[in-house]
């Protein structure tokens, strides 16, 4: 049999019509992507089903050598990775805690106030109870009329757990609770957009691809949580009506109205699209809701990216071997009577269970399949993969060299003709089909698109840098982000020194007459000390990113005086760079010689 194999190969290099049928058993052949799902927890069964259609190779034990991708159920820090891809970010969980993610956006509110006017006025309690006391009082005084109500949320609760509405600041629950466990105080949102007489928020579902650059998408759908029983404006008679006022699809489940449907347009969860749907029957500009979204969603990022890079610069110190990562998150959006999106949370790890608990008898309970969740979770999970498919990054980039290779191959021939003739015919460009591609060829290049091919098109919408020439007017904290990172000094660290800050002063040319090296310590006391007492991080000491922001925007506001807070802090911003990149090329200069 030995001689007819060979021939069968000889045959084979010398009939160019089999190369496609050679070339797409190999490519039938090509490694396939592993997944390692050790860590996955609820998220298990949906990411089971998504592998499944997409054909690659699942490690639910883990593998002793490295996996391409691998996907954890609560953080970055679930295993220790040196390669790969991980599905969390490092700080990703500490910067949406409610605590961090108010901090960050009012960050924002302070440099852009009509830009993130999607978020609720917030308090800190207790550092800033004082203050929310004084505040409401000022505002009752200037308006009569004006009733509010407001809802606490504890920093680290999730589920709806320790979640209250109050309608006077003497009515926090202060003993006890707030001082061991912090919390966030909102003016509550009373005229929502209702369906069936019913309050609903929006669970809509964010793919963070990439940090630097920032690569953002959002699914085309999520998921509408209703509450059970019908919505009535607070009063202090139905203040404590969970079922009424809270969204939280942990809390709602418990009702006895809720409703488990097979149908995406009926019962207690229901797609977005399907209220999209509904809302555009009765004449609702779906369009500019959509656009409205997409705007949070990218500023809320935005606000979120300056930390994030902080943490991730301390766990993957550039030079040193780490994972590359993405995180999908969960944005809870509540809709105004007006149609107006605001911004309740932003979930580091969305519940991405596709089955519910069904009590069967009493005290017997069985999982069952949730066709809703299903169908937006698993496409979600599926997608987002298919986007960090590492496989599809070699193919690109292999094409990309074989696609060089071909352009120096059809120069050199280009210029040899030259040489001999007048008249030159155009050179073909790297992505045109070849004159000779034969029958063999075009299948060669269908089957390397299974089976992609066989599955629906993205559910995953990129919206950044899509639209980047909109936003980034808005990523000033991201240069005063990145002006801190530079001034870290050590590797690994989030804190920044009296060293490395005096560093930056006479490096940026700050220091002055009337603003001395003196001043500047006092300066970094001061703020250091004030943001240390509120107990952000005591595993470190120093200035963290929060701190000199608020250093930052101080010595803007004394620089330039007479320019709106935005434009004082762009002024400053530049006027360092300016420095620092001469700075560099000082250096750079010297080095040479």
């Amino acid at each position: 049999q030995a001689p007819v194999g060979r021939a069968v190969r000889g045959r084979g290099r010398r009939a160019p019509g089999r190369r496609g049928g050679e070339e797409g058993a190999r490519g039938a052949r090509r490694p396939r992507v592993t997944v390692d799902s050790s860590k996955a927890k609820t998220s298990l069964e949906a990411l089971k089903i998504s592998l499944r259609q997409l054909r690659w190779r699942e490690f639910p034990f883990g593998r002793r050598l490295p996996c391409d991708i691998y996907w954890h159920g609560v953080s970055f820090h679930d295993n220790d990775i040196f390669s790969g891809q991980v599905n969390k970010f490092p700080g990703m969980t500490e910067m949406v805690r409610k605590i961090t993610l108010s901090r960050a956006v009012r960050t924002m509110q302070d440099l852009f106030p009509l830009e993130y006017n999607f978020y609720p006025r917030s308090w800190i309690l207790p550092e800033e109870f004082p203050l929310f006391v004084a505040e409401v009082r000022m505002m009752k005084d200037s308006d009569p009329s004006w009733k509010p109500t407001f809802i606490v949320k504890p920093d680290g609760g999730c589920q709806g757990d320790g979640i209250y509405l109050i309608k006077d600041p003497s009515d926090i629950r202060l003993t006890g609770s707030v001082q061991s466990r912090p919390a966030v105080v909102q003016e509550y949102i009373c005229k929502p957009l209702l369906v069936d007489k019913l309050k609903f928020d929006i669970r809509l579902y964010v793919l963070l691809k990439s940090l630097e650059p920032l690569e953002i998408y959002i699914a085309k759908d999520g998921l509408s949580r209703f509450c059970t029983e019908p919505y009535q404006e607070p009063t202090l008679k139905n203040l404590h009506q969970v079922f009424m006022h809270l969204t939280n699809y942990s809390l709602n489940i418990h009702s006895g109205n809720f409703i488990h449907s097979d149908s995406v347009n009926t019962g207690s969860k229901r797609t977005f699209s399907s209220i999209l749907c509904r809302l555009s029957s009765r004449g609702a500009d779906v369009k500019k809701l959509w656009s409205d979204i997409i705007s949070l969603v990218i500023k809320t990022i935005i606000a979120l990216t300056p930390e994030l890079k902080v943490y991730y610069q301390s766990d993957i110190p550039a030079g040193k071997p780490g994972p590359t990562c993405f995180q999908i998150l969960g944005f809870d959006i509540l809709l105004t009577k007006n149609l107006k999106p605001m911004l309740l949370e932003v979930n580091a790890n969305p519940s991405m269970r596709i089955e519910h608990e069904q009590e069967l008898s009493p005290g017997v309970f069985e999982n069952v399949p949730s066709p809703v969740d299903e169908e937006v979770k698993v496409a979600v999970i599926r997608d987002t993969l298919r986007l960090v498919d590492p496989q599809k990054k070699k193919r690109k980039d292999t094409q990309q060299h074989t696609d060089s290779c071909k352009n120096k191959v059809n120069l050199r021939h280009y210029y040899s003709m030259s040489c001999r003739c007048q008249t030159l015919e155009p050179v073909p460009e790297a992505n045109e089909e070849p004159l000779d591609a034969g029958p063999a060829d075009r299948a060669e290049q269908e089957g390397s698109r299974s089976p992609e091919a066989a599955l629906p098109s993205l559910c995953l919408k990129q919206v950044f840098p899509k639209y980047a020439k909109q936003f980034s007017y808005l990523r000033l904290v991201d240069r005063v982000a990145a002006l801190f990172i530079r001034f870290l000094g050590v590797k690994g660290t989030t804190k920044l020194g009296p060293t490395g800050f005096r560093t930056f002063i006479r490096n940026c040319k700050l220091s002055n007459s009337s603003f001395s090296m003196a001043s500047v310590d006092i300066l970094y006391i001061d703020i250091t000390r004030r943001w240390n007492s509120m107990g952000i991080d005591h595993k470190e000491s120093g200035m963290c990113l929060q701190a000199f922001v608020e250093a930052f925007f101080c010595l803007a506001q004394k620089k330039y005086k007479s320019l709106p807070l935005h434009e004082q802090v762009a002024s400053l911003a530049q006027f360092c760079e300016f420095h620092l990149a001469a700075l560099d090329e000082k250096r750079l200069l010297c080095g040479r010689r």
